[in-house]
């Protein structure tokens, strides 16, 4: 092993020595560490850490132990102050591999000794801890102590006692408190890590190395197993996530647990700042009460960093090819003793997606013929900030916080949906959302918690097509229009207003430590209202003034337990679902208004199980009888291209899953794989159907979709080479006897791709040129199979999307100091310059090419 540990630091080096950029950020930042380094010369000492808690312990859990414990600095500010000694306590988190992985100060000194006992413990190696003889993670407290020898005595090679985690005493001692520094904790799992272990039908997929890449959420989310998100164009445009082959409205979308029209991401999840995310939870078929929410294949919960302490800041850049820039900072203090908590966050995105493409033209004769051109109306501006303050760790509340924000994004439009006809060179699109939420979590005495969440939000959206000039695939104006208007041949300048309120209430109760009731109530109201400032007829009542009311309310009622020693788990729900809308229809003889009120009301039940066999394997299966309310834009539409209709009903669908989940670290390295099988029958689909001017949701037609998903995966011991693949399978077919698709009973969906997969190989070595850093180089390929745009009985390869393989390669640099952790990435997408295609058979971007840089504190 050390011997291949040599050579892979030799090729890395190599491969550093080529990239020259970022050698010279090596360079740099190794002189000012060798600076720090030798400023640093007075002795330390590290003290052993206090014996365990063994009441933490579990019969067959054995702590961790000390292998390597680097010297710490003792700070010149001290030194400088004449302080000889200093204690800090620190409590560190030690991950499956015996290193630590998170060093939070318990109790401060200042003067510097905080910081430098921090950067030495996060260099401590250990001996991980075990449970069942498997390797877990650990949470230990370190006390690091600080003794400056007498000035003439100070020796040369300074000393460090040897720190030592003895085992847990018997019998157990009485449980001390954390200031006595007797505080060991060995935990089996990370949060993300028990999710994934629990009786919920959900996927976690992290992202602290993503971050460092120049991905979007989309692209990350596109390489996850089952998942589906194929984009219209380059940074900003449409996008289109399935999931089990249900797609788009037919998932929810969340952002911690709120919905995202109400968390300040009007434009989608695929462009939400990855850097500002912690992690992505996604639901398959079966969702959880706690969310108040309806779905028919799913949810996905966007998760933003969660940790409520010190102070910590983080930025990062990133730019690249057809004018691509990302930009994203936050910050966040808590002040201990008072428990005020503040967090701010802003972001700025921009691309010109003015990437090459081939389309057909005419020439002189009028003659279809094959050309190479660049997008010239398809630019993307989005910004956005949010201020988060409230009172954290009370025992009046766990969490009281407050959250404002707001956000705009302005989007060109380059062509229709199936980039038929000339293409459109002033149509604009943009959105203004503001407002804020309200959050209180607490517990109350040892069986009752709560949790509460209120949100409104104002969004003002904007289409304008008033242009006046008739434009080729080159951008030229080759002639001025009769009248203003290039999708309809008239002038929209359109206006809509939506008022927006949310709230919701989880109230728990533990029956028995094993066993808890969950109650969830969450009411939903959009109001809109809308103006056409172009309106042919100034006399009559604008159409798009007509009322705009839909009040949804989803409650729920969860009973889950733990049996056999924690190693069966179920979770059982109902689920009652109600609709009311309120609202008008514009008749077509102008100025004259239909009343249309309705309402809704639907029951859903389902049941998730999770069976544990060893440490290293579980199995799960869920079911859910689901409906999906219509959403407000599938029902009164939007300015761009959908029209109203007020006569939707709910989809409903039977969800069902099956899956085995592997995870097992043995002496030849982390090996893990997951199987699962999904059936979702669907009735009352609700699908776009219409033209490349005007489309409306109709419910046209039932359907089935069955398939797998297999992923596996395995990394070296040592952590230096990491391959991961996975697989998804869909037969979603249309089983519908009656209406208009009768005639393509058993046919696939179309626009649905229903075989793809990925794959990964990451090489990463650590302490390559400073101490604690990392270099990465890692490879990505995502393959689409062939699949139709319309019914596959049609036949032709015209109406088809050509299979894609795509290939991305990037190179990633990290280097952490006492208060900094630094990255640089370089990467290059779609290597190959492969054609690539969306879901109408729209080219996107080539090979690309881009360079971000993140930094925190």
């Amino acid at each position: 092993m050390l011997r291949s540990s040599t050579q892979l630091k030799s090729l890395s080096a190599s491969i550093l020595r080529l990239w020259l950029v970022l050698s010279l950020l090596v360079l740099a930042r190794s002189a000012a560490f060798a600076q720090e380094t030798q400023d640093a010369g007075v002795s330390p000492a590290v003290a052993p850490p206090a014996q365990p808690e063994a009441a933490a312990l579990q019969p067959k859990a054995a702590p961790p132990s000390l292998v390597y414990a680097p010297e710490p600095a003792f700070p010149e500010e001290a030194k400088n102050a004449g302080v000889t000694e200093a204690t800090v306590v620190l409590r560190v988190l030690i991950d499956a591999q015996g290193q630590v992985s998170e060093a939070d100060v318990v109790e401060p000194v200042g003067q510097g000794f905080d910081e430098s006992a921090k950067n030495a413990a996060l260099q401590h190696r250990f001996e991980p801890a075990r449970r069942d003889g498997q390797p877990v993670a650990a949470r230990v407290l370190l006390r690091v102590e600080f003794h400056a020898p007498p000035p003439q005595a100070a020796p040369e090679q300074p000393e460090v006692a040897p720190a030592v985690i003895a085992p847990a005493p018997e019998p157990p001692p009485p449980a001390p408190s954390a200031s006595s520094g007797v505080d060991v904790t060995v935990r089996g799992h990370s949060q993300a890590e028990r999710m994934r272990r629990s009786a919920e039908a959900v996927q976690v997929v992290e992202l602290e190395d993503a971050k460092r890449r120049t991905a979007d959420l989309g692209e990350v989310l596109a390489r996850t197993q089952g998942v589906g998100v194929q984009r219209a164009g380059g940074l900003g445009s449409d996008t289109r996530f399935s999931l089990n082959g249900l797609t788009d409205d037919q998932i929810r979308f969340f952002v911690d647990e709120i919905p995202l029209d109400f968390a300040g991401y009007p434009f989608g999840i695929a462009n939400i700042p990855i850097n500002l995310i912690e992690r992505v939870e996604i639901y398959r078929g079966v969702v959880p009460i706690r969310f108040g929410a309806d779905a028919l294949g799913g949810a996905v919960n966007v998760v933003t960093n969660q940790s409520l302490r010190g102070t910590h800041a983080a930025a990062s850049l990133q730019g690249g090819s057809f004018g691509t820039y990302l930009m994203s900072l936050s910050a966040q203090h808590l002040d201990e003793k008072s428990g005020w908590f503040n967090r701010v966050s802003g972001f700025m995105d921009r691309a010109d997606n003015n990437y090459p493409m081939n389309v057909e033209v005419a020439d002189s004769r009028g003659r279809e013929t094959s050309a190479r051109v660049y997008r010239f109306h398809d630019g993307y501006r989005a910004r956005g900030a949010n201020l988060e303050s409230g009172i954290v760790d009370k025992s009046w509340a766990r969490r009281l916080l407050l959250r404002g924000f707001v956000t705009q994004y302005d989007k060109e439009i380059q062509h229709n949906l199936f980039m038929t006809f000339n293409p459109y060179g002033d149509i604009t699109l943009s959105e203004l959302s503001a407002g804020g939420t309200a959050r209180y979590e607490n517990t109350f005495g040892e069986r009752f918690s709560a949790s509460a969440v209120l949100g409104y939000s104002y969004g003002i959206m904007k289409y304008v097509d008033i242009g006046e000039c008739v434009y080729d695939w080159f951008g030229q104006c080759i002639r001025e229009r009769a009248q203003p208007g290039e999708r309809n041949g008239r002038a929209e300048d359109q206006r809509y207003g939506e008022h927006n309120v949310y709230g919701r209430v989880n109230l728990d109760y533990r029956l028995h430590p094993e066993h808890l009731l969950r109650l969830s109530l969450a009411p939903t109201y959009m109001g809109r209202t809308g103006d056409e400032r172009r309106q042919a007829n100034r006399d009559a009542r604008d159409p798009l003034s007509a009322d705009r009311d839909l009040v949804s309310i989803v409650s729920g009622l969860e009973y889950k337990a733990d049996l056999l020693s924690r190693k069966l788990e179920n979770v059982a729900f109902v689920k009652d679902y109600l609709q009311i809308l309120r609202s008008e229809e514009p008749l077509a003889n102008g100025g004259a208004f239909l009343r249309r009120d309705d309402e809704t009301h639907r029951f859903g039940v389902g049941d998730a199980l999770r069976y544990t066999f060893a440490p290293w394997i579980y199995a799960k299966a869920s079911y859910e009888w689901a409906t999906r309310l219509p959403r407000p834009d599938e029902i009164f539409g939007n300015a761009f291209p959908i029209q109203a209709n007020l006569e939707l009903k709910p989809e409903i669908s039977h969800n069902i899953n099956l899956g085995v989940t592997v995870d097992a670290r043995v002496t030849s390295g982390r090996w893990r794989g997951d199987v699962n099988g999904f059936v979702r029958d669907a009735d009352e689909l609700i699908v776009l159907v219409g033209n490349d001017k005007t489309a409306m949701y109709q419910n046209v037609y039932s359907a089935r979709s069955a398939g797998a998903e297999l992923a596996a995966g395995w990394t070296s011991p040592g952590d230096y080479i990491a391959l991961d693949g996975n697989f998804t399978y869909v037969d979603f077919r249309n089983t519908s006897e009656t209406g208009p698709f009768a005639s393509n009973k058993g046919e696939r969906i179309p626009n649905r791709p229903y075989l793809f997969g990925n794959g990964s190989a990451r090489l990463q070595v650590r302490q390559l040129a400073v101490p604690r850093d990392e270099l990465a180089l890692i490879w990505s390929s995502r393959y689409v199979h062939k699949f139709y745009r319309g019914w596959e009985g049609l036949g032709t390869d015209k109406l088809s999307v050509p299979s894609q393989l795509l290939h991305s390669i990037a190179l990633t640099y990290l280097v952490r100091s006492d208060l900094t952790t630094l990255s640089f990435t370089s990467e290059v997408q779609n290597v190959t310059d492969q054609a690539a295609y969306d879901f109408f058979g729209v080219p996107r971007p080539g090979r690309a090419f881009y360079f971000k840089v993140t930094a925190s504190l």
